[in-house]
């Protein structure tokens, strides 16, 4: 398929940190039936920047789940891990605008002199304190310089966001003291390199978004279209994870976990029986409806475990 020509470029972005849970199917299932919905290009990038937490193994593992459940994508993988190259030039070129500067803080000293972040924000606000200490970028975090300004966007199912990340965030960190980028830097490239338009994944990425529409500015990027499904909870309220031991799933229950996903979805379900996963979600591609997903954060899920 050649991408150039498709006006919607969806994703799917797993991080393997462990097997494919159904929280994680919930988003690839959203995300999958709204660009075919769309006549558009489903795109599969693996996000192991983190090497620290992902295990080479499990995306493997991932990539044949989502083949069993007749989730297919377009064109090769995108892996995280072997675009550091592409990511350091990135670096570069906000050094040069100065846009960035080097952090020496740990989080104690962070933590002991910022204020509070806003609701639905984790950590403290970091309240600037190496913004002009002039410190050498080499064994010290980079941090992107912020401003008051405000960030609005409208996503599809929450509705107006507004954040301004200086007060709400503070400068946050583009690469880590150990020389590893974070999250925020290289899903910002990967979604302009690859020419994402609609970012379709869990609202526990909502407060996220803010931070990556500053980087998309500050490097002259577009900003795709943004649509943030509820995250599916368990029995005690939290997210599935695998910090919260969600159990893993597998082909043998891939007709009844896709139904319990579009239940969660709200969306209608295909009636009539399917030889395979692929017709089923072709079927259910065609009464895909975005007005019918939950306006809300958090979801007891029909499979949360």
């Amino acid at each position: 398929m050649n991408h150039a020509n498709t006006k919607y470029i969806g994703r799917f972005a797993p991080s393997p940190t462990g097997p494919l849970h159904f929280g994680s199917l919930v988003a690839a299932v959203a995300s999958y039936l709204d660009s075919r919905a769309n006549g558009g290009a489903w795109l599969v990038r693996i996000e192991d920047v983190d090497t620290t937490r992902c295990k080479p193994h499990f995306s493997g593992e991932i990539l044949a789940t989502l083949h069993a459940f007749g989730l297919n994508w377009d064109g090769e993988v995108m892996v995280q891990s072997e675009r550091a190259a592409r990511y350091s030039t990135v670096m570069d070129q906000l050094a040069t605008k100065q846009f960035t500067y080097a952090c020496a803080c740990s989080r104690k000293e962070i933590a002991d002199s910022a204020t509070a972040g806003s609701d639905g924000i984790e950590g403290p606000v970091y309240p600037g304190t190496c913004r002009a200490r002039a410190l050498p970028f080499k064994a010290n975090a980079i941090r992107v310089r912020t401003t008051n300004d405000e960030i609005r966007f409208v996503d599809r199912v929450q509705g107006e966001c507004v954040q301004r990340v200086e007060t709400e965030i503070g400068d946050f960190i583009l690469r880590r003291r150990d020389g590893l980028f974070a999250y925020q830097l290289a899903v910002v490239v990967d979604d302009a390199d690859q020419g994402v338009t609609h970012v379709v994944r869990g609202a526990d990425l909502l407060d996220s978004t803010a931070r990556q529409i500053h980087l998309q500015h500050l490097l002259g990027f577009p900003t795709p279209q943004y649509l943030h499904i509820p995250v599916v909870t368990n029995d005690v309220g939290q997210k599935l994870s695998k910090q919260t031991l969600a159990p893993a799933i597998g082909a043998a229950d891939a007709r009844k976990l896709l139904r319990d996903a579009l239940r969660d979805l709200r969306q209608p379900l295909p009636d009539t029986p399917f030889a395979t996963t692929g017709e089923w979600l072709r079927a259910a591609t065609l009464r895909w409806n975005v007005a019918a997903i939950p306006k809300c954060r958090t979801l007891a899920g029909s499979s949360g475990g």
